[in-house]
C-alpha cells in the first residue's frame, strides 16, 4: 500500500480492514483497540490553553537509543580511572569540558545547557526508554502517550496541512497511546528519501486521482453511515490529510536535497546528520515536535571504539543544527535535547565496555528560553553518584513541557477512566530557563 496508488474496489464488509492497513502505511497511525478495550478516539482531543511562560513553539528531541555513555561524551571525568582512554576539551562555554569526541559541539557550548544529574529507575532498555517518552512505567494494561503526542493533543499543530509529530530514523516509535489515532507520529526511515509513496504513479493524473477520490468518499460515507463512530471518522480524515499534503508545497519540507551543498555538508552525509538537517526544514515549516534517533549506543563491548565511530556524525549533526537553527533565529522558539535512556557505569569492563547505569547521566537541552552555557547539576569524581541537583525523568519531561507551556496540572482520562498527565508528577527545573 502506498500513499499514491488507493484502491477503490473494496466491498464494505472489507473497509475496516482496509482503512487500518491503509492508515498504517499513509501516517503511522494504527486503528487498534487499546489495551483495555476500549477504542481509540473516545478520549476528547480539546486542549487546555497554553500557559503563558511558554518559550518554545517546537522541540527536536534527538534520542540516542541504547544508553550513551555520559562519562565518554558530556560529563567526561579526567585524571579519574574512571575516565579511560578518552580526554576532556575545553568548550566555547567557560569551565566546560566535553568529550574529545565532540569538537564541534564543543564551539556551540555557548549555546547549550547540560544537565549533569539525571538518574532514573529503569535500567533495561525497552522500561528505560518507555519512561523517557512517556514519563510512565511500561505496564501490560495499557499504552501511555509519548511526550510528543502529548504536546500536539495540548497545544495542537502549528501548520495543518504537515503532522504535528515526526520521528526519524529509529524502528521503536513511539506511539499515541490512548489518544485518538490522529496524534501517532508520522515514521520518516531515512530522511535523505523523505516522505516515500508522495507523488502520483506515471499515467495517473489529477483529474483521474480526483475520480478516485470522489469514489472513494462515496464507498467512505456509506460505511460511516453503518459503522458510526469517530474512530472510523478518523481514519477518513487521514485520507484527506494525506492527500491535503501531497498536493500542498509543504510537501518540500521533507526534501533535504533542496538544502545547498555547503549546508548538507555541515550536517554530514550519515544518517543522523541528514536527520538533524529534515528536522530544521520540519520546524521551519511548522511541524510541532520532531524526534531524530540514533540506535547502536548499547556498548557493553568496545565501548571505547564504538564512540569513536559512533560520535563524530553525532558531533557535526548536534553543532550544525545548533548553529543552523540560531543563525535563522529559530532557536529561541525551538527546544532542542539530546538524551538517552539512561548512562553507562563508571566501571570499564574486561571487554573494554560499559554496562548500564539509570543512577547517574546526562542530558542536553538548548534554546526555548534554556540558559546558555549553563550546567546543572553534578556528579562524584568518578561519575557514580548524583551530588547536587538531581533531575528525575519525570521531572526532565515536565521540563520540557514546561517549556511548551504545556500545563502540568492538566488531567486527561483515559479510556479505562483513569487520570494521566503529561509528565506524571514530575516538577520542572525552572532554573533552567533564563
Amino acid at each position: 500500500m502506498n500513499l499514491r496508488s488507493l484502491p477503490f474496489a473494496r466491498s464494505l464488509a472489507s473497509r475496516r480492514a482496509f482503512v487500518q492497513g491503509a492508515a498504517a502505511a499513509f501516517l503511522g497511525l494504527r486503528a487498534t483497540s487499546s489495551p483495555t478495550g476500549m477504542l481509540l478516539g473516545q478520549d476528547p482531543v480539546t486542549g487546555p490553553p497554553l500557559l503563558e511562560h511558554a518559550r518554545a513553539r517546537h522541540v527536536i528531541y534527538l534520542f540516542m537509543r541504547g544508553g550513551m555513555s555520559q562519562i565518554d561524551t558530556l560529563d567526561p571525568k579526567p585524571g579519574s580511572p574512571t575516565q579511560g582512554p578518552v580526554e576532556a576539551i575545553a568548550t566555547r562555554a567557560d569551565g566546560i569540558q566535553l568529550s574529545q569526541h565532540l569538537p564541534f559541539l564543543a564551539r556551540q557550548m555557548d549555546k547549550a545547557c547540560l544537565v549533569r544529574s539525571l538518574s532514573s529507575t529503569q535500567g533495561a532498555h525497552a522500561q528505560a526508554q518507555y519512561l523517557m517518552r512517556t514519563s510512565y512505567d511500561l505496564r501490560g494494561t495499557i499504552q501511555h502517550p509519548s511526550l510528543g503526542a502529548w504536546a500536539n493533543r495540548m497545544a495542537g499543530k502549528l501548520n495543518p496541512t504537515l503532522p504535528g509529530h515526526v520521528v526519524v530514523g529509529g524502528n521503536n516509535m513511539p506511539t499515541s497511546g490512548f489518544f485518538p489515532p490522529q496524534f501517532q507520529a508520522l515514521p520518516i526511515g531515512d530522511a535523505s528519501r523523505g516522505l516515500q509513496n508522495s507523488k502520483l504513479p506515471n499515467g495517473i493524473d489529477d483529474s483521474r486521482f480526483t475520480t478516485r477520490l470522489e469514489r472513494l468518499a462515496a464507498a467512505n460515507q456509506a460505511f460511516e453511515e453503518r459503522y458510526r463512530g469517530r474512530e472510523v471518522r478518523a481514519y477518513s480524515e487521514m485520507y484527506e490529510d494525506a492527500v491535503r499534503l501531497m498536493r500542498s508545497s509543504d510537501l518540500a519540507a521533507f526534501d533535504t536535497e533542496r538544502e545547498p551543498e555547503s549546508v548538507r555538508t555541515a550536517y554530514g552525509d550519515g544518517a543522523f546528520g541528514r536527520g538533524c538537517l529534515l528536522a530544521r526544514r520540519l520546524v521551519e515549516h511548522g511541524v510541532r515536535y520532531v524526534e531524530v534517533v540514533a540506535d547502536g549506543w548499547d556498548t557493553h563491548n568496545d565501548n571505547f571504539d564504538e564512540l569513536e565511530e559512533k560520535l563524530p556524525a553525532v558531533d557535526r549533526g548536534v553543532a550544525a543544527l545548533l548553529a543552523d537553527l540560531d543563525a535563522r533565529g529559530l532557536l529561541d522558539r525551538t527546544l532542542v535535547v539530546l538524551a538517552t535512556e539512561f548512562g553507562r557505569t563508571p566501571e570499564i569492563t574486561g571487554n573494554n565496555g560499559r554496562n548500564h547505569y539509570p543512577k547517574a547521566f546526562s542530558a542536553l537541552l538548548a534554546g526555548g528560553g534554556v540558559k546558555r552555557g549553563h550546567v546543572h547539576g553534578a556528579t562524584d569524581a568518578q561519575g557514580r553518584e548524583v551530588t547536587g541537583e538531581p533531575v528525575g525523568i519525570q521531572d526532565f519531561n515536565a521540563t520540557i513541557a514546561y517549556a511548551l507551556g504545556l500545563p502540568l496540572d492538566h488531567v486527561v482520562m483515559a479510556p479505562s477512566g483513569r487520570p494521566f498527565k503529561v509528565a506524571d508528577k514530575g516538577q520542572p527545573v525552572v532554573s533552567l530557563f533564563a
